[in-house]
């Protein structure tokens, strides 16, 4: 019996997933800061996480991954990059060979075109805010509704145009102000989110679309994707564990 761990430390969320004879037999998710607060310490400039206090069994493969994964040197474990642990996780958890990743994490989008099974390009965008689950949350908090309700609308959206996060807070509490329904301004915050994106998913654009990440929930977004792309979107088990299982799937 081989099992192995794959750890993805997020920028607002770490993920952990557990493979045994490679198959997924358990998911973790830890809010960041509580997660180096309370589970972990740094020895010898290293960061120690006693797994079996999390749950976790003991492992004969430990890989990290993530937004965290070169400033925080976990001890004992191999480390790969971020693109790589989401194209191993979107290929064992879809079987498919031939598509385009679409990964929107906390605080970066990630975009990777695959044929027969490998990378053939990538493009990434972390230096701002406007296409990640950060600036839903924000959204969400503006309008008064939790991110479940703000993913289930996409019709007829209000016209937002600030492509800046911070001052896009400002655009939306305007419309508010104006007497704009809220479902037709939740439409608008999920239709700005694909426009940020638009430009590198058409640069990499596949018949299928793979998407993973946390805004991977979002019934709207899937949606928007599919009527303005005519690709057929496949959202995955467990698409916010993704990194964690494509890490998981590397014998360390």
């Amino acid at each position: 019996m081989t099992v192995s761990c794959g750890i993805d430390l997020g920028s607002r969320s770490v993920k952990v997933a557990v493979l045994q004879d490679e198959k997924t037999v358990e998911l973790k998710t830890f809010d960041t800061i509580e997660f180096y607060r309370n589970h972990s310490r740094r020895v010898e400039g290293k960061l120690t996480v006693d797994l079996a206090e999390l749950g976790i069994p003991e492992t004969e493969s430990l890989v990290s991954t993530g937004y965290g994964r070169n400033a925080l040197d976990l001890a004992g474990a191999k480390v790969i990059p971020e693109i790589k642990a989401h194209l191993l996780g979107a290929l064992f958890q879809t079987g498919l060979k031939d598509f385009t990743l679409l990964d929107l994490g906390g605080q970066d989008s990630k975009i990777i075109k695959v044929q027969r099974g490998r990378m053939v390009d990538f493009l990434t965008n972390d230096k701002c805010a406007a296409s990640t689950g950060r600036y839903l949350e924000n959204m969400a908090n503006v309008l008064g509704v939790s991110l479940e309700e703000l993913g289930r609308y996409w019709q007829e959206p209000v016209e937002l145009n600030s492509t800046c996060a911070v001052f896009g807070e400002s655009e939306l509490i305007g419309k508010i102000v104006d007497g704009c329904p809220t479902a037709n301004l939740a439409a608008g915050v999920n239709y700005t989110i694909f426009r940020r994106i638009q430009p590198m998913l058409r640069q990499l654009m596949s018949p299928v679309v793979v998407f993973t990440g946390g805004v991977a929930g979002s019934l709207a977004l899937r949606q928007i994707i599919e009527n303005e792309t005519g690709a057929e979107v496949v959202v995955p088990e467990h698409p916010q564990h993704n990194g964690a299982i494509g890490a998981a799937t590397i014998q360390a």
